[in-house]
């Protein structure tokens, strides 16, 4: 994955003391994936992928990294816009 064909397109933070802290969208090499939210859980910040109710009332990421090593590319990446 190039690093330098990833970017931080847009964060909106959401302020109160909600667990959701911030919605981002990313670019990737021309494409914008949107929906990808910034929540501070019990273990501190982390990503969450885009994702959508399916008719039985679960939630599925309809996006997501095929490796760790690419989710935490990213997760880097926008923790780090995150906390500019």
């Amino acid at each position: 994955m190039d690093d330098n064909a990833i970017q931080v397109s847009r964060i909106h933070k959401v302020d109160g003391d909600s667990k959701l802290k911030a919605f981002v969208d990313l670019s990737l090499s021309g494409v914008v994936v949107t929906g990808l939210r910034v929540v501070n859980g019990s273990k501190g910040l982390f990503v969450g992928m885009p994702r959508h109710q399916g008719k039985d009332g679960k939630w599925y990421n309809t996006v997501y990294p095929e490796t760790k090593e690419v989710q935490q590319k990213l997760s880097d990446l926008i923790l780090a816009a995150y906390e500019e």
